[in-house]
């Protein structure tokens, strides 16, 4: 590029666009084939290209986790991803964790708890939650763990905060969404 900041065949790098990505991604068991700009969010992706709207979009910086989804297990905030990165990778949201008639025990426990007040942070929340209890399971350590080299995490109250920090709920529903996934981790029982 030269200093009018135009290539060697005089066109300008703003007026370059990306040719669209074929892409398949699996999402909550099923292989979706999309053609995007492989500029696009895994967020938008699942809401604009799948009409998945469980999924919300909140800050769109990765600060509120609203986006929050489960990409292979692993909760993952989906506003700071590429949909064309996840080829091949196995994606949950909210839609893919239960059913109206079949709750997943986290949704299940988010009503009998009533951890939610209006309601948008919730699916992020919930994912947020599945993912999170499975890493408490697999031994992984957070900031407030008391015995970062023992495999048997306690989910105090201090420990499912600490875990659950990078999901906002502006409502304040905390303390019952701290019961809901207590109350899960607990064996269910709410």
């Amino acid at each position: 590029m030269g200093e009018s900041g135009t290539d060697t065949q005089g066109s300008s790098a703003v007026e370059r666009t990306s040719q669209p990505s074929t892409i398949t991604l699996n999402v909550n068991g099923h292989a979706q084939r999309l053609e995007v700009d492989p500029r696009t969010s895994l967020l938008d992706a699942l809401r604009e290209h799948l009409r998945l709207s469980g999924t919300k979009k909140g800050c769109d910086h990765g600060q509120c986790g609203a986006c929050t989804v489960l990409i292979n297990g692993l909760r993952i905030n989906s506003c700071l991803t590429l949909a064309v990165m996840h080829e091949g990778d196995e994606i949950v949201t909210i839609e893919g964790l239960g059913s109206p008639e079949a709750l997943h025990p986290m949704q299940a426990a988010f009503v009998e708890c009533d951890g939610f007040q209006c309601g948008y942070c919730t699916p992020g929340q919930i994912c947020s939650a599945v993912g999170m209890l499975a890493e408490a399971e697999a031994g992984w350590p957070s900031h407030v763990t008391a015995g970062v080299a023992s495999r048997q995490i306690a989910l105090t109250d201090e420990e499912i905060r600490e875990r659950m920090s990078g999901n906002i709920c502006r409502c304040a529903a905390y303390p019952n969404i701290v019961a809901a996934i207590r109350g899960v981790a607990e064996g269910g029982a709410v």
